[in-house]
């Protein structure tokens, strides 16, 4: 069995180039230190320590024990632990540890074999403290008595070497020597006859001294006791029993029968058998009958651990002789083992563009049987990716044999199953784990080929109209994704200020207000860029509408509102209902139904007279003009447009009816248009004053009245009439009506006939208030329909012509 693996081992060596095949041998002490220094095996090797670290050198042994260590740095194989030779190899001669100096890129192997030298850390020691011979009186000189050799666990010249007898005597003397069959005896020979009532016992010293230096030394009390004759001694059919057990046999088995004879009859003749061996019985995985000889198996049997026991027999008479024979049980191997895979590197986690042929794991393989049972055969399942293939002896290379795509597959469990060819066959798998790491080679990818969103104009600075979102397909910061604006044209030097984007979240923020009027839609590009190296991007359309909203109010192009006094427009008595005065023209800047504008009438000095057309602002007569109105009309026409809430704008008209009207009301109608323009005023009293010195010598009367009457009016008092007070004005009064010729009293303010109002109220001297069922006091009287200019200011038309008021709920003329 041994050459042949020897064989195998060459072949192997032979056809693998990067294996030397002459193993590197050492020597070392047993018992030696930790950390001890046994060689440099970089030197011995040929390699230098920067190739070890390089190349991340290590050491394989076969069994997974490390006994040795490798300084990489210097090269050194040093002690990993105190190494005990007798417990590691027990009695052999030779004592070698081998194990496989293991290097990568490319892999090599170098075999080492280190031989553990003995030394004397062991005293010898017999397997009884006190031995006792019973031994007849009459017994021929020359007769030998076996005792237990001592044992001694050192080997060579550091075992036994000889054993002596104190104190000395004439009686007894030692020999030991060593049979055919490499078996250790010891006698106590006897050198004279014992005489019993003489001497009845003995008490001698038997030591036994081993080879070291310096020499170990072990006593054991030999008790001799001298009986009345037996002088046969048991004798075995054979020096040495051989039998075979198998490793899974069943406790109680019998393994072989030892047998012996003596020709003595009754006590000396009757034969018992025992162990007789260093060890004890109880440590022992066989038992034996004292009366039959039969040995059988009372543990079970471990060929991995011992093949072989050899074990002493001692067959003893009644009358206390005894012989010794060998025994040896060989065990015979079961599959009973499964393969074991030992792995001496593995590397997780890949990147994606590993290329193919990448070295993943190296491991090893053992299964403690032997023969066939111990023959292994490896496999991976199931993988396209990777491939499995020897390396030397029980070695194997996991690697790579396909490109890899982290996106598809992020891990890969890779499961080695090994075999042995025992029968039956017994299975072991080991799982790889082999995760796959990340590399930039995926662009984010937005959710939309392109956006739209919406803001209303005039919205706040920084409000949120949308978010853009995009995902990477790729892992930690490679996946990462911020967003940016980019110009949308290249020659474009940054992008539009007005809109933000969140780097993190992708919200899009309008900064500052929009107008729709100016600007109804921007356009930008938004780019997602990852976190990887080189960073890897991709730009998205973001189109922005500005919502309209109702944020302009009409504006009034005809008739023209400025702070020049409006024209008034002409309208003939003969006019007809319906027909045109005039058309207000408005436009509004916003759109849609914010831009749809409506024409209403808010306040006219007679708001029966005229209507305005709600679509298209044209004012129109209502009714037939009649003398009763009043000749210059006051009206306020509200533009409002349709937008929620709605905004509108007034534009003031001024229209002046034609008529027939009396000498006698001329006054009324002077004072009236003096009250709305004040310049006008003024060129009527130069003009009056220039008159009144032209002719002052003959009207001097009459220029003097009218003096005082201006001057009066600038004072806040103007009388206009009073002399063409009825006699019967206290009845009319009474009865609710007033004449045709009538008196107000105005007060206005200090300056422009466009003062507002102080009041108003009809000047009755010497008239006592008169009640009426229904109506008021005189002087609560009320004026007419005011009408508010564009200024606020209000203003009143005051004419000599007859018109048609209310006076305390009751019409007046």
């Amino acid at each position: 069995m041994a050459s042949a693996r020897q064989v195998l081992c060459l072949c192997a060596l032979l056809c693998v180039p990067r294996v030397r095949c002459e193993p590197i041998r050492y020597s070392v002490a047993e018992e030696g230190e930790s950390g001890s220094v046994v060689a440099n095996v970089a030197e011995d090797a040929g390699l230098t320590p920067a190739q070890l670290s390089a190349r991340r050198a290590r050491i394989a042994s076969p069994d997974g024990r490390q006994h040795f260590g490798l300084e990489r740095a210097t090269g050194r194989l040093v002690l990993a632990e105190r190494l005990d030779r007798e417990e590691m190899c027990g009695r052999s001669l030779t004592c070698t540890l081998a194990f496989e100096l293991l290097l990568e890129n490319p892999l090599q192997f170098f075999r080492v074999e280190v031989a553990v030298e003995d030394v004397n850390d062991h005293s010898p020691v017999f397997p009884e403290e006190r031995v006792t011979f019973q031994i007849p009186e009459r017994g021929d000189p020359g007769s030998r008595f076996p005792v237990e050799a001592a044992q001694d666990l050192d080997i060579g010249s550091n075992s036994i070497q000889a054993y002596t007898i104190a104190p000395e005597n004439g009686y007894f003397s030692v020999s030991f020597g060593t049979h055919s069959d490499d078996y250790k005896f010891v006698d106590l020979v006897l050198d004279q006859t014992l005489d019993r009532e003489e001497q009845p016992e003995l008490l001698l010293s038997l030591i036994a001294t081993d080879g070291g230096s310096p020499p170990r030394s072990g006593t054991t009390q030999i008790h001799i006791v001298v009986l009345d004759a037996n002088d046969n001694a048991p004798a075995f059919t054979q020096e040495v029993y051989v039998g075979q057990a198998l490793e899974n046999a069943p406790a109680g088995s019998v393994v072989l029968r030892v047998v012996a004879t003596d020709p003595d009859v009754g006590v000396n003749g009757d034969i018992s058998y025992r162990f007789s061996q260093a060890v004890s019985e109880s440590q022992l995985p066989f038992t034996i009958d004292t009366l039959s000889g039969e040995i059988r198996v009372t543990k079970p049997l471990d060929f991995e651990t011992i093949q072989k026991y050899e074990l002493s027999m001692l067959a003893t008479d009644g009358g206390g002789l005894s012989s010794m024979c060998s025994v040896v049980v060989e065990v015979l191997d079961m599959n009973d083992n499964a393969p074991e895979l030992v792995v001496s590197s593995f590397s997780s986690p890949l990147p994606e563009n590993t290329e193919p042929g990448t070295l993943v794991a190296v491991f090893a393989v053992r299964d403690r049987d032997s023969g066939v049972n111990g023959e292994i055969i490896c496999a991976l399942e199931d993988q396209v990716s990777f491939s499995l293939r020897p390396a030397y002896k029980n070695y194997y290379e996991l690697v790579t044999v396909t490109t890899l795509d982290r996106e598809e597959t992020a891990q890969y469990l890779l499961v080695i199953t090994a075999a042995d060819t025992g029968t039956p066959p017994i299975t072991t798998t080991q799982t790889f784990t082999v995760d796959i790491s990340d590399v930039n080679d995926n662009a984010p990818v937005f959710n939309q080929t392109s956006y739209t969103m919406y803001v209303q104009e005039n919205n706040i600075p920084g409000v949120l109209v949308g978010a853009v979102s995009a995902v990477d397909s790729d892992a930690g910061l490679n996946a990462k994704v911020t967003y940016s604006l980019s110009p949308v044209h290249p020659t474009e030097q940054d992008p539009c200020s007005c809109i933000s984007v969140n780097s993190e979240n992708g919200h899009v923020f309008v900064l500052r207000p929009l107008d729709y009027e100016q600007v109804r839609q921007l356009e930008v590009l938004v780019s997602a860029t990852d976190a990887g190296s080189p960073p890897l991007s991709t730009n998205v359309t973001v189109r922005l509408l500005v919502v309209d909203e109702n944020d302009n109010a009409p504006l009034v192009l005809h008739p023209a509102q400025d702070s020049s006094p409006p024209s008034s427009e002409l309208v003939p008595a003969s006019a007809e209902v319906g027909d045109l005065v005039t058309k207000v023209v408005a436009v509004d800047a916003d759109s849609g139904q914010n831009s749809w504008l409506s024409f209403h009438l808010l306040r006219a000095t007679d708001p029966g007279l005229f209507a305005v057309g709600s679509q298209n602002g044209e004012v129109r007569l209502r009714r037939p003009v009649t003398e009763r109105d009043a000749v210059k009309q006051k009206l306020e026409v509200l533009v409002r447009d349709n937008g929620r809430p709605p905004l509108s704008a007034t534009a003031a008209l001024s229209v002046l009816l034609l008529n027939g009207l009396s000498q006698e009301h001329l006054p009324q109608q002077e004072l009236a248009v003096q009250d709305e323009d004040s310049s006008l005023t003024i060129y009527l009293i130069v003009s009056l004053v220039f008159v009144s010195l032209l002719f002052l010598t003959s009207v001097a009367a009459f220029v003097v009245c009218k003096v005082c009457k201006r001057k009066d009016l600038k004072g806040g008092h103007v009388l206009y009439g009073t002399g063409n007070l009825q006699s019967s004005l206290a009845a009319g009064a009474a009865a609710g009506t007033l004449p045709h010729a009538y008196c107000y009293e105005i007060n206005l303010t200090t300056g422009s006939g466009n003062s507002e109002f102080k009041f108003l109220k009809p000047i009755l001297p010497s008239v006592p208030p008169q009640h009426s069922g229904t109506g008021r006091g005189v002087d609560d009287a009320e004026d007419f329909l005011p009408v508010h200019n564009s200024m606020g200011d209000a203003a009143l038309d005051i004419s000599g012509t007859p018109s048609v008021g209310h006076l305390n709920g009751l019409p007046f003329n």
